[in-house]
């Protein structure tokens, strides 16, 4: 079987979802995550753009240890230099260079010629390659350019010095016959094509983002371009946890693999829509919660009998929790290390000993422990980079009809300080004495609560989403209260945004 590379772009083109912005310590947990994961490359995102790109780049690519750290660049110095200088210190650094090809962005973005583009493509490939060896080449809108100029762009890229060639269908218009024939085209008639990798980065404008890039593996290519849950600009791109499962339950048909650690895949995917703030769809997939559900009763009665009549995926094989009852408040932090080692965590003395903290919270408040809550704690609030400013010490709520009073009393620097205010309810007072303790009201973009347990003593996740200006960062708050979660998350939010400045 022939590996099939997996390059993750959720830290940049995942990040370009509306509301999707992410913390720098948020982007350093996940980059963590994903090469935990095993993806074979991390883009890390496009250190021209900001500096604030740049720095979560540069740091990204200091402490990932395995998978390759990549950074995207136009075609000129000045992007080329900042890109390089942002991974310099990255086990295996990656360049990732574009320019578009298709008649519409030539005329209409670029304002360049066929001709123009092919001596871009030449001079700042061969730039790069002083500096760094591996540089992949992306045609953007590939899909919508002649098949026959899309071949000459290749070759040029690989003379120049390009060791992979990506072909994305940038706004999801290709259909995967269409695909096949374009990758078919180019393996046929671009000199050297052997030598390199041909990848491809598909959206998901028509909902055909997986399709594409499968028919795309079928016709040759070597590696996929995606983000977890798909997350991405529009409609999103082709979601990792699809592209895996698909090729390793068909492997029949594909005759390939990756090196995806599956049984990571839904912590890893509940880690980041927690980040980003956006609940994933029950119907999701590999990893929304009725992936594995079965009501109608003949489906029941097949799955009893033999769990492959209905289940072509066994849940524990992307790391699905199961909800049987594992530890309770009683339990040592041995036991809780065990359990959390089996479910393919493996923390830190000092990260180990925090959560074990917050589990004896939860476990003085719940009767039962299960895997699910064991997960959703896990999943919880970022800690290790993220600076709490100010945190939750207190609270008192209370609420008639259509007003409410709140005192919430927060610890920052030390000290504890308290708030009284009123409001249309709970919370909305409980947020307008947090705004007022910590001199900032920021805009309440959403907010939104939501069981993640089961039990009327179930856990809940409170997502938060605020803005101070164009800058935009999600909270998270984990409790079996939802108030106190909520009053968490709006927390979390503000110290985010108090860390930028």
């Amino acid at each position: 079987m022939r590996k099939i590379k997996i390059f993750d772009t959720t830290l940049r083109d995942g990040e370009q979802s509306p509301g999707c912005s992410m913390h720098i310590s948020e982007k350093l947990d996940i980059a963590e995550a994903l090469d935990r994961l095993g993806v074979d490359v991390i883009e890390a995102g496009f250190p021209a753009s900001s500096d604030g790109d740049f720095n979560s780049v540069n740091q990204i690519a200091k402490i990932v240890k395995h998978a390759s750290v990549c950074a995207l660049s136009r075609c000129n110095k000045a992007d080329i230099d900042r890109s390089i200088e942002a991974i310099k210190d990255a086990v295996k650094p990656t360049l990732h260079l574009f320019i578009a090809t298709s008649p519409i962005h030539l005329e209409y973005k670029l304002n360049m010629t066929k001709e123009k583009c092919l001596e871009t493509i030449d001079t700042y490939v061969k730039y790069a390659k002083q500096f760094i060896d591996t540089i992949e080449f992306s045609f953007e809108d590939a899909s919508r350019t002649s098949l026959e100029f899309l071949a000459q762009c290749a070759s040029v890229a690989i003379k120049a010095g390009a060791t992979t060639l990506n072909f994305p269908d940038t706004v999801g218009y290709t259909y995967p016959h269409e695909m096949k024939e374009m990758i078919s085209y180019i393996k046929k008639n671009v000199e050297g094509i052997d030598d390199i990798v041909i990848s491809v980065h598909c959206h998901n404008d028509l909902g055909m983002a997986v399709a594409n890039s499968l028919a795309a593996v079928e016709a040759g290519a070597g590696q996929i371009e995606c983000t977890i849950n798909g997350i991405g600009e529009r409609a999103g791109n082709a979601a990792l946890e699809e592209i895996v499962m698909a090729i390793k339950t068909r492997q029949d048909h594909f005759d390939a693999y990756t090196d995806i650690n599956t049984k990571l895949i839904y912590s890893t995917s509940n880690m980041v829509a927690g980040v980003v703030g956006i609940r994933i769809p029950p119907n999701k997939a590999i990893v929304g919660t009725n992936a594995f559900a079965h009501e109608s009763g003949i489906h029941q009665h097949g799955i009893l009998k033999n769990k492959a009549t209905y289940e072509i995926i066994s849940p524990e094989d992307v790391g699905v929790p199961v909800t049987d009852l594992v530890i309770g408040k009683h339990s040592g932090k041995h036991a809780f290390k065990d359990v959390i080692e089996q479910m393919g965590y493996n923390l830190t003395d000092e990260q180990l000993e925090e959560y074990f903290t917050r589990f004896k919270e939860v476990a003085d408040r719940k009767k039962l422990i299960t895997r699910y809550d064991i997960e959703v704690l896990l999943r919880d609030e970022t800690r290790r980079h993220i600076k709490r400013i100010y945190s939750l010490k207190d609270y008192e709520v209370t609420t008639y009809k259509n007003s409410a009073s709140a005192v919430i009393t927060l610890e920052t620097e030390g000290k504890t300080i308290s708030e009284h205010m009123t409001g249309d309810g709970p919370v909305d007072a409980s947020f307008k004495a947090i705004a007022s303790l910590t001199g900032h009201d920021y805009k309440l973009l959403d907010y939104q609560v939501h069981s993640v347990t089961r039990g009327k003593d179930a856990l809940g996740i409170a997502s938060i989403k605020l803005a101070n200006g164009d800058v935009i960062r999600n909270g998270k708050g984990i409790s079996t209260d939802v108030l106190e979660a909520s009053l968490i998350a709006y927390i979390n939010a503000t110290n985010k945004l108090l860390q930028e400045g």
